[in-house]
């Protein structure tokens, strides 16, 4: 819909009427009109709007003429949203597909009803051309399943402690394990629960998507006052529990892809040098190893590691088996 001047003139009087009627003094159309400095007919107008487009129960003292609300407990929806707010109202719906069948969809598809039923009946927006117009390509992430899911936050919210059987990365058997869940995690669609595990004696990290089983005891647990979250991942590259060292990575990349490299940001402190030869080279400290590998791995010939010396190691002996 136009989101005009005189739109928003509009909306505004009506919720100034609204207020004046819900305060209770029964305000008469000559009293509307000087207060909001308008015509009596332009107050007339805007009554009339209320109740068709807003089903706001108004009706008028006899012989008087002052207004009130029929029905006490009536409140305005109160809800102006700008062109471009309607728009983003209306792409949420479509970011929505990248949840799709992950236990956050229902919730949120919940959530994105509840603000469009708050909208005006006068208020519409279109996300149809969207479908056809624009493509939404997320990660592919593992599916969870819905009791895990609300199991783990349950145990993570009550302080209680939380036994499951569990699949680890290099197995295909499940084992018990036995969680004080501490924190959790959410990289690229991809949900981990962090905590202490009385299995090993010390923190790890749990794949909800390899969780399966779960039941919350009764013993409840106090998350140790040292404990920082933060000491076990790297928010702008990922999650890997044992990896607490810090490196300086230095990275060589060919000028073929010298473009995407200077847009792709690993770290926000990370410094970014272009060569004469159109080749890029990039330097940062990070922790995360693991996922520094993983990158340089599908860019191939293209990037050189030139240190740290563990992850130059590291890379050639994953790249005899490609």
């Amino acid at each position: 819909m136009p989101d005009t001047k005189e739109r928003k003139d509009t909306l505004r009087r009506i919720i100034q009427i609204d207020q004046y009627i819900s305060s209770g003094i029964y305000p008469t159309k000559k009293f509307l009109a000087e207060k909001l400095e308008r015509s009596e007919r332009t107050i007339a107008r805007d009554i009339e709007e209320m109740i068709l487009s807003y089903d706001a129960p108004i009706a008028s003292v006899p012989g008087k003429g002052g207004y009130y609300y029929t029905e006490p407990n009536f409140f305005l929806k109160n809800v102006m949203l700008t062109e471009g707010e309607l728009f983003s109202v209306a792409l949420f719906d479509q970011l929505l597909e990248q949840y799709r069948n992950t236990p956050l969809e229902e919730n949120l598809r919940h959530i994105f009803n509840k603000i469009t039923a708050s909208l005006p009946d006068m208020v519409s927006f279109d996300s149809g051309f969207l479908k056809s117009n624009v493509t939404y390509i997320s990660d592919a992430i593992p599916e969870i399943d819905n009791e895990v899911f609300s199991m783990i936050f349950k145990a993570l919210q009550e302080k209680k402690v939380l036994e499951f059987d569990y699949r680890p990365l290099q197995k295909q058997s499940y084992m018990t394990r036995t969680l004080k869940p501490y924190h959790a995690v959410c990289q690229k669609g991809n949900w981990y629960i962090l905590g202490y595990c009385d299995d090993k004696q010390d923190i790890r990290i749990f794949s909800f998507s390899r969780i399966k089983n779960p039941v919350i005891k009764n013993e409840k647990f106090v998350i140790p006052a040292d404990f920082n979250p933060e000491d076990y991942f790297d928010k702008e590259l990922g999650i890997w529990l044992s990896a607490k060292t810090p490196y300086k990575v230095e990275l060589l990349i060919s000028g073929e892809i010298g473009t995407y490299a200077l847009d792709y940001k690993f770290r926000k402190n990370q410094k970014s040098e272009i060569r004469d030869d159109g080749s890029v080279f990039i330097s940062f400290e990070t922790t995360q190893l693991p996922e520094i590998k993983r990158w340089v791995l599908g860019q191939g010939s293209t990037v050189k590691v030139i240190s740290p010396q563990e992850l130059i190691d590291s890379v050639k002996n994953c790249s005899q088996f490609l």
